[in-house]
């Protein structure tokens, strides 16, 4: 056709999307239906059917239809809602959402969307959850930001109830993240894990380690991080916990390719022992969803719904 070409404009894209939605509804015009309309923002029963299969992901008893009805009621609201104070989670933050729930399962964002295609769940029905979690987190943390502040008396309180010793003390690393870029070609990968582990073999102070992998071809090595025992997760805080200073983490698969980090200091610290994080972030959620659930009944009064 004229003015075909293989480079697809903006409108072009558009266009094409419209097309496809069309043929969506043509397809299978019951998944299409409108069920419910929240707030102005339908609710289809391909919605419906998305989310039931995204719930029973989690292992849980299967959810029944107007639990998840409520479910989707609920995130419409909220995300109504978080517009009144002029919040709006952008496309980047659900992508960083997404790729760190992916990270979280040591597969990338894109081996993440095609298990999910696997289960015949769109990635777009997670990313629409995700919204609305990134918003109402944004909104309730907001409103009530006095109420959720978490005093050192009510960390003492808490760890006096829990027979916890308040002075049990953490440790603050000094990590240099290393990443061996991945290669592209049938074995790259391999090649790579093979180059990590004897790298990890050669690397014993970072004194001398850190000059030798800076000169490694395709080996990046970052500005260092310093972290707090508290700060890292539960198997990384195991994992450097148990490490001698100077040497390296096992590699893991990142998009970029394969990280470590060298752990090169590593001091003692009461301030925010693991311990204490735990206590704290424990009473932070309690209050936050305490907080949360009296608002969400509050505007689900208020909201407009409209049964189809």
């Amino acid at each position: 056709m004229p003015g075909m070409n293989s480079k697809v404009r903006p409108i072009d894209r558009r266009f094409a999307g419209a097309l496809l939605a069309l043929a969506v509804m043509c397809a299978s015009p019951a998944a299409a239906q409108v069920v419910v309309v929240a707030n102005g923002s339908p609710i289809t029963e391909l919605d419906i059917q998305q989310r039931t299969k995204l719930v029973a992901t989690g292992g849980n008893k299967a959810p029944g239809r107007q639990e998840i009805i409520k479910e989707l009621i609920d995130d419409r609201i909220k995300i109504a809602k978080a517009k009144v104070y002029g919040l709006e989670a952008s496309e980047s933050e659900v992508d960083a959402a997404f790729e760190n729930m992916a990270r979280r399962q040591r597969i990338t964002s894109q081996q993440f969307g095609q298990m999910l295609e696997r289960a015949g769940i769109s990635p777009s029905a997670i990313k629409a959850r995700m919204r609305a979690e990134i918003v109402w987190s944004q909104l309730v943390r907001g409103k009530f930001n006095s109420t959720l502040q978490i005093g050192e008396s009510d960390v003492a309180n808490a760890l006096k109830a829990r027979n916890e010793a308040e002075t049990k003390s953490g440790y603050t690393y000094t990590l240099y993240p290393i990443t061996l870029v991945a290669e592209r070609g049938e074995g790259g990968q391999d090649a790579r894990r093979r180059e990590a582990e004897n790298l990890r073999g050669r690397f014993t102070s970072c004194g001398e380690g850190l000059p030798m992998v800076r000169a490694l071809r395709n080996v990046a090595v970052r500005e260092p991080v310093r972290r707090s025992s508290a700060e890292l997760p539960a198997q990384l805080r195991d994992v450097i916990g148990n490490m001698e200073v100077g040497r390296l983490t096992a590699p893991e698969a990142t998009p970029q390719g394969l990280q470590m980090f060298a752990l090169c200091e590593k001091k003692e610290s009461t301030s925010d022992s693991p311990v204490k994080r735990e206590v704290r972030e424990d009473l932070f959620n309690k209050r936050f969803e305490a907080e949360g659930k009296k608002f969400l009944d509050e505007i689900r009064k208020q909201a407009m719904i409209e049964y189809k």
